[in-house]
């Protein structure tokens, strides 16, 4: 058996991150157990590919949910990245870090460290921010984020004035003084090519000798001395292996597989692992519940002038696009197409926003395929499209083993608009995607609501369409949340594995509660944080 001082799972948002910083010494030796394959392909390096990579094996876990009663039964598609970069490697690249108040909730859930004010170092850390360091940005950092204002279609522009015609007042910066209001998204692209996690964090050191990364290397147990964790079994190649962890093993799977992987190691909720035969480490009910996403829906309209649609639509407009990538990188396929959107409140009575709006200027009302979005296949006319979802989803659901086989994908329960604020929200987000689709400045451009149609007024019908065409924008989180209490939490606020020693959870599983906005940007910072408190809580090691 192999020896390392850290084993890190999953080569994903946090565990490049982690691979990075623990092997600054040299002393330190690190094992990076990655179920995926190599990120270099040209469907993850091009902005636009991860339409592709979305619907591709090769790059992704291609997980189903179980049938959600409150979407009519449908099974959603959840993609996760099974790929160097993990989910960073096949994202849409929108960087949002999420408002104060969110951390502030994790700090008062009882998780000394974690407000916003101890995190924004962190965030500064990891960014080299197009605006340059200041109070709210950090210079240097492996992330690059650009701001795409001078790039965004035209259209983004009506979207923005119609927001202020509406009473949404313009933001800037979404990460910065104001993160409330309507702005355009910033992007983790630099020079036309993607920024992930591998990327900017793993790439630059993987000439360490003290670093060994595993490919087609699935985890399959975190092997125990009693109740500390001392190694990884994985397959590499069909074949059984052992890695030994002299310092810890760390979990850095995602929100899907660390709480699988486990509850395949014995900890869990002990009656279920009891039902798989699965001998009983520490019973830890937690682990897998407290599942969170963002559930949005797209409302499509055509329009009266040109958008993305006359650009990737015609077979001749495609072809220009990869010119103007392969030259110089520019053009519709250096972006993504999620280019301009808002973070807003619905109710006076709010404190902080409860909706996340998306503006895309182009549309797939005839052309998405199930999950499939086909993003350089849109529609055959001007077309746009809005989304939005609720910031803060109060409905919490599951992921659980279904079987004591590793190979089998875990049964995802997502128990979607379980609560009436939920709904409610549902609604308000109806009202207010229409209500800024009439404002003038997009009134004038806008032809028709193609997608739900003008049929689809009272909230009844608003609800019923919600449930027939609503879909996961790809946030699970929760998993193995944070807390100080082992009945309600998987770790502390040290991300130490309740009941066990040597264990840690670093991912995104591991949030108390769900950040308004994409998920990547918090991910990274919590692993930066993660790896400082992994090196505190570490003997140095003997040279």
């Amino acid at each position: 058996m192999t020896e390392y001082d850290y084993i890190v799972v999953g080569a994903g948002s946090a565990g490049c991150v982690l691979a990075n910083r623990l092997t600054a010494d040299p002393r330190r030796r690190v094992l990076l157990l990655e179920a995926g394959g190599s990120d270099r392909t040209p469907w993850i390096q091009v902005p636009i590919g991860y339409a592709r990579t979305f619907h591709d094996p090769r790059y992704n876990w291609m997980y189903e949910a179980q049938p959600d009663p409150m979407l009519d039964d449908r099974r959603a598609f959840w993609p996760r990245g099974k790929v160097l970069g993990g989910s960073s490697s096949i994202n849409a690249m929108v960087y949002v870090r999420g408002q104060p108040a969110d951390f502030d909730d994790w700090r008062a859930a009882g998780n000394p460290g974690w407000s916003w004010r101890e995190l924004l170092p962190y965030f500064k850390k990891l960014e080299d921010h197009a605006f340059g360091a200041s109070e709210f940005h950090g210079a240097g950092g492996p992330v690059h984020v650009s701001d795409v204002s001078g790039s965004v279609h035209p259209l983004c522009a009506r979207f923005l004035e119609a927001c202020a015609s509406t009473g949404v007042p313009y933001t800037p910066d979404f990460n910065g003084a104001q993160t409330e209001g309507a702005g355009l998204w910033q992007v983790t692209i630099k020079d036309g090519v993607r920024v992930s996690s591998a990327s900017a964090y793993l790439r630059p050191v993987r000439g360490r000798t003290n670093l060994e990364v595993q490919l087609q290397a699935q985890a399959t147990k975190v092997l125990f001395s009693g109740s500390r964790a001392v190694g990884v079994e994985y397959l590499e190649g069909g074949v059984r292996r052992q890695a030994n962890a002299r310092a810890e093993v760390l979990l850095a799977a995602g929100a899907v597989n660390s709480p699988q992987l486990l509850e395949l190691s014995g900890v869990g909720d002990g009656a279920l692992l009891r039902q798989f035969n699965i001998p009983v480490i520490a019973d830890s009910p937690a682990v897998g519940r407290a599942l969170q996403d963002h559930l949005a829906v797209s409302y499509f309209f055509r329009s009266r002038v040109p958008t993305l649609n006359d650009q990737l639509a015609p077979f001749l407009g495609k072809v220009r696009a990869a010119l103007r990538y392969a030259l110089g990188r520019r053009g519709p396929l250096a972006m993504s197409v999620n280019q301009a959107g808002a973070f807003l409140r619905t109710r006076s009575e709010l404190t902080r926003p409860n909706l996340h709006i998306y503006f895309n200027p182009a549309s797939y009302s005839t052309t998405t395929e199930g999950p499939r979005r086909r993003l350089m296949n849109p529609d055959p006319y001007p077309g746009f499209l809005m989304s939005y979802n609720t910031c803060r989803p109060m409905s919490r659901g599951s992921i659980h083993l279904r079987s004591s086989d590793p190979l089998m994908s875990p049964a995802i329960v997502p128990n979607s608009l379980a609560t009436d604020a939920d709904v409610r929200d549902v609604y308000d987000g109806a009202r207010v995607v229409r209500r800024i689709a009439a404002a003038a400045p997009l009134a004038e451009v806008t032809e028709s609501e193609r997608e739900p149609g003008p049929r689809v007024q009272s909230d009844p019908d608003v609800l019923a369409d919600f449930r027939r065409r609503a879909g996961t924008v790809f946030h699970p989180c929760g998993t193995c949340a944070m807390g100080a209490d082992p009945r309600t939490s998987v770790v502390d606020p040290r991300l130490r594995a309740h009941g066990v020693t040597g264990l840690r959870v670093v991912d995104a599983s591991i949030f108390p509660n769900i950040t308004s906005g994409n998920l990547n940007c918090p991910t990274i910072m919590v692993a930066e944080k993660a790896a400082d408190l992994i090196l505190e809580d570490s003997p140095a090691p003997v040279a």
